[in-house]
C-alpha cells in the first residue's frame, strides 16, 4: 500500500463500515431495552428500577442520531474520494469502498442518502 490514496481510502472505508454497524447495534440495543422495560412493568417491578432502565433506553436512543450524523459525514467524504480517484476504479480497495457505501446507504438518514 505504497500509494497514500489507498491508505486514505482504506481508512475512510473502515470508518463508514464501523459507523453503519454501530448505528444498527444502538437501534438493536434500544429495542432490547424497550422489551426489558415492558417485561419489568408486566412483572410489577419497583418504579425506581423501571425509571433507571428508561434512562438507559434514552441514552441508547440519543446515540442513534449521533451515529447517523457521523455516518452521513463519513459517507460524503468517502463518496467524494471515490469521485476524485476514479482512476483507481479497478483496484480492490476502490471496489470495497463502493460496496461499503452501498451497504451503509440503508443506515443513512433519508436526506443524506438522496443527495449522493
Amino acid at each position: 500500500m505504497a500509494d497514500p490514496r489507498l491508505k486514505i481510502l482504506y481508512i475512510k472505508t473502515g470508518i463508514v463500515k464501523r459507523l453503519a454497524k454501530e448505528k444498527v447495534m444502538y437501534e438493536k440495543e434500544a429495542n432490547q431495552q424497550r422489551e426489558r422495560i415492558e417485561k419489568l412493568k408486566a412483572e410489577g417491578k419497583d418504579e425506581h428500577t423501571i425509571r433507571k432502565q428508561e434512562e438507559v433506553l434514552q441514552e441508547s436512543l440519543m446515540m442513534v442520531p449521533d451515529c447517523q450524523r457521523r455516518l452521513a459525514k463519513a459517507y460524503e467524504e468517502l463518496s467524494k474520494i471515490l469521485e476524485e480517484e476514479a482512476d483507481m476504479s479497478q483496484r480492490d480497495e476502490y471496489k470495497t469502498a463502493l460496496k461499503a457505501l452501498e451497504d451503509a446507504k440503508s443506515a443513512l438518514p433519508d436526506s443524506a442518502a438522496e443527495s449522493s
